[in-house]
């Protein structure tokens, strides 16, 4: 006998991912809306890793998590999810989409939609849930006549027979008065499907079908087989396969419907690899080339064993399907230490395994199932929002990498940190703090997490605290109150002192009375002081204080420090027409008048004193309020003492000037020195300088 297997069986690509996906989920507060597929040995093994099943959204509690299988659902699922909090594993088939997609445009532009398929399928009863149940199903037969006076839209249940599709377009096309838009939906792997099981049916004696007896897509594969060979059998499994009815055919054709597992295929062909009864030219060379290679596996896959072996080395065990022992390490076994009496006693017994690796070879552990347990349970709390950490191993242009046991974590550039990253090498080696945007638990188990939203959430709350604490602040603080402030920092142009934890403003013109050239001077770095507050700006959250308004004025403590009568020594600040301004101290200034510098006439004080000159003068007179003080240097001259002019004259040395005519007085402006015109009066001209030189001469 001649076996020919079909190229394209067993799980197309969308059953595969949800089967995959569903079996990730295992238990808990995990649901399947329906079955997953068409196979009652998968639906039971979800099943006993506790993912529940139910027949309506409404026994799906609010909080808990759904699958919606390949076949879709309606529209206003979706809406009722989100509305109860439920969160929704999508496992949608793509071709289904692209059809949920074209009902609902064609129904918004007003076309009447018709949908080609079997009344009561899955897919069929979602596909009416995106065109408000106003649709028409056609499985086949006549046109009803209320579609002849409508504008179509037809579509096609994305595992019909393509025949029977083309047949039914006909027709519609034949009897309808206005447009018919088509839309062929057919799945392209159910097309070649179809295509493969006619040629095959036409080349071999007899078929063999292999797939859940309530699988739309399987049932329509044994349809194509009987309608182009007298010899097809249809079976679920190998537990339904009677050998003996195939062992007399020349040739065979085995085909897989898309909800068919390959541990099926493989069990069947096994069973007749067995058998001495079928003839087989090359059965053996199939079922070595779909069983005894390893790429069967999956790294990650969970695969059930049996233990033939316990040595001092490990354990053998038998694979699913083979003959074929493969070895188990000891290190891979899930116990505290390793005895191989422990194990002699379960030879023969189920052992579950976790594909580890396949290259070299297949690598199998049992301990990893329980650090994936471990992991999965991590990975939901991740999945939830809870923060998790990694160490950066590497990084590529679109972002970082790192590694979570099983998972590689992702780590977009953008999601890095708030603002633009441009160096992505200074984050190796570095612990990353994260949160996961997406989790992928079926095929390359990945994360896909963000740094960028616990830091910008941590900033968020900074500055909703800080904006908290300037609200109390400025609601507490007024101009003229007294408050304590620590000296933080000094610039140039004053001090930031932190009054309750906010920065304030002193000028370095508020620090003294006298004036000081750097605020430190004054105030110190890290020492705290009272300080007034001068003015309070809300709306650009500024803050001004004072610290000399806080201490005593010069003035203030003049009339302590100082008495009529007194001899002070000083330096000549200022020189006005008048008189001379004698700096006492740092912030008081005396008046010695023009008529108090000397005995004899002065024209101007210019032509005794200058500026820095220091001179001892006597106090004549005091007032603290007005801020000012009388001062007398002839006080301390002996009468009738002349100096000599402190300015030489023009000409040669030793020679009398040349007479020059006297100009005329000069008429001073004396309005703001108007208050010391008290002090004396009259002068000569004849300078401090000839006084001094005539009182040496009389000693």
């Amino acid at each position: 006998m001649k076996v020919v297997l079909a190229k394209h069986g067993g799980f197309c690509a969308g059953v595969k991912y949800a089967v995959e996906t569903a079996m990730s989920l295992g238990g808990g507060n995990n649901y399947v809306l329906g079955e997953i597929i068409h196979n009652p040995d998968v639906v039971k093994e979800l099943a006993d890793r506790g993912l529940k099943e139910v027949d309506s959204l409404d026994l799906v509690p609010d909080g808990a998590t759904v699958v919606f299988r390949s076949h879709g659902v309606p529209q206003n699922y979706y809406l009722e999810c989100e509305k109860r909090n439920i969160k929704i594993v999508d496992c949608t088939c793509k071709f289904v989409r692209r059809t949920q997609t074209i009902v609902s445009e064609q129904h918004a532009l007003g076309r009447h939609i018709v949908i080609v398929g079997e009344a009561g399928h899955p897919e069929v009863d979602g596909l009416l849930g995106w065109c408000d149940g106003e649709a028409t199903v056609l499985g086949g037969g006549e046109i009803p006549d209320d579609l002849r006076h409508k504008d179509l839209a037809v579509v096609c249940q994305t595992t019909f027979a393509e025949e029977k599709f083309e047949k039914i377009i006909k027709n519609i096309k034949k009897v309808c008065e206005k447009t018919v838009a088509v839309f062929k939906t057919i799945c392209y792997t159910t097309i070649e499907r179809q295509n493969e099981v006619e040629e095959l049916s036409t080349q071999c004696e007899a078929v063999l079908v292999i797939g859940g007896l309530n699988s739309s897509n399987t049932n329509k594969l044994y349809e194509i087989a009987a309608a182009h060979c007298k010899n097809v059998f249809r079976i679920a499994s190998a537990t339904d396969f009677d050998v003996s009815k195939i062992k007399n055919f020349k040739s065979l054709g085995i085909v897989s419907g898309a909800s068919t597992p390959d541990a099926q295929t493989r069990e069947v062909l096994l069973k007749m690899a067995e058998n001495t009864e079928v003839k087989a030219t090359n059965v053996m060379d199939e079922v070595v080339a779909k069983i005894d290679n390893e790429s069967k596996f999956k790294k990650g896959q969970t695969v059930t064993a049996t233990i033939s072996q316990a040595t001092e080395d490990g354990l053998q065990i038998l694979l699913p399907f083979s003959k074929k022992e493969v070895a188990l390490s000891k290190d891979e076994l899930d116990c505290e230490e390793y005895r191989a009496e422990d194990y002699v006693g379960k030879i023969g017994e189920p052992i579950e395994l976790l594909v580890v690796d396949l290259k070299p070879t297949l690598k199998l552990s049992q301990k990893m199932i329980k650090l994936l347990q471990q992991e999965e349970a991590l990975s939901a709390e991740i999945e939830s929002g809870k923060e998790f950490s990694v160490v950066c191993t590497g990084y590529n242009k679109g972002g970082l990498t790192a590694q979570l046991g099983t998972y590689s974590v992702f780590v977009p550039a953008k999601e890095i940190r708030p603002g633009f990253v441009k160096d992505l090498t200074k984050y190796e080696g570095k612990t990353l703090r994260l949160r996961a945007l997406e989790v992928k638990k079926t095929g390359r188990k990945e994360i896909i997490a963000s740094q960028r939203v616990i830091l910008q959430e941590e900033r968020d709350a900074r500055e909703a605290a800080k904006a908290e604490k300037e609200a109390e602040f400025f609601a507490n603080i007024h101009v003229d109150d007294i408050v304590d402030g620590k000296v933080e920092r000094v610039t140039n142009f004053g001090a930031f002192v932190s009054v309750n934890g906010f920065d304030c403003l002193a000028h370095i013109s508020d620090i003294s009375w006298t004036g000081v050239s750097a605020v430190t001077d004054v105030l110190e770095i890290g020492k705290t002081y009272q300080f007034k507050v001068l003015k309070v700006d809300v709306d650009n959250k500024k803050v001004s204080i004072g610290y000399k308004q806080l201490q005593p004025q010069p003035w203030d403590l003049v009339s302590e420090k100082y008495a009529v009568g007194e001899v002070i020594h000083g330096k000549v600040v200022r020189i006005v027409p008048f008189g001379a301004f004698v700096e006492v101290e740092k912030g008081v200034d005396g008046l010695v008048h023009v008529s108090q510098i000397s005995h004899e006439r002065i024209e101007t004080p210019s032509t005794v004193l200058n500026v820095g000159d220091e001179v001892d003068a006597k106090i004549i007179a005091i007032d603290p309020a007005a801020k000012k003080m009388n001062l007398s240097i002839k006080a301390l001259l002996p009468e009738g003492e002349r100096k000599k002019s402190r300015k030489p004259a023009e000409g040669e040395d030793g020679e009398k000037p040349e007479k020059r005519s006297r100009s005329p007085k000069k008429t001073v402006n004396t309005d703001e020195y108007s208050d010391w015109s008290d002090a004396g009066s009259g002068s000569v001209g004849i300078s401090m300088a000839d006084i001094l030189a005539d009182a040496q001469k009389n000693k």
